[in-house]
């Protein structure tokens, strides 16, 4: 496998994601779209998601995220531009982590069946502990289906 970059990460993918509470002692399962488009800075991360919780009606959810590519690899912020984690996908698999007091928050990353890929995080705290697994599959149309130009969003 050839190294990642990070415009190689533009577009639509379909996301799958099952989150294992275990201090809940339950399994919440989602489904929805992850957009990565083209900014002034680098690429903004949009998802939308379904989660379907055991005897509850779904409830919707959306997170952003702003992509950077930087001296080692992509850098992951928050959308307000606080510091998230930072990856390198040049060898198939990658991991970070972050510490947000009083939890930490752990991820692994698979790009070995590119361009499908997923992302695998544990996190644990005093009042957390679940694996959540998100499976990234590209949308039909293209990786640069849905992109932006470049400089679309100057603020981020």
């Amino acid at each position: 496998m050839s190294a990642l970059e990070l415009l190689d990460f533009v577009g639509s993918w379909r996301i799958r994601r099952r989150i294992d509470d275990r201090r809940a002692g339950q399994v919440v399962q989602a489904d929805g779209q992850a957009v990565l488009k083209p900014a002034a800075t680098g690429l903004v991360y949009d998802e939308q998601i379904r989660l379907f919780l055991p005897g509850q009606a779904p409830l919707d959810g959306h997170r952003r995220y702003l992509w950077r590519a930087s001296a080692d690899g992509i850098a992951v912020l928050f959308a307000d531009g606080r510091a998230f984690h930072a990856f390198v996908p040049d060898s198939g698999v990658a991991s970070a982590a972050h510490w947000c007091d009083p939890d930490q928050y752990d991820v692994g990353y698979d790009f070995s069946d590119w361009p499908c890929w997923r992302s695998t995080w544990e996190v644990s705290g005093p009042r957390k502990c679940y694996r959540m697994e998100t499976e990234y599959v590209p949308q039909t149309g293209g990786a640069q289906a849905s992109g932006a130009a470049a400089g679309d969003d100057p603020k981020a």
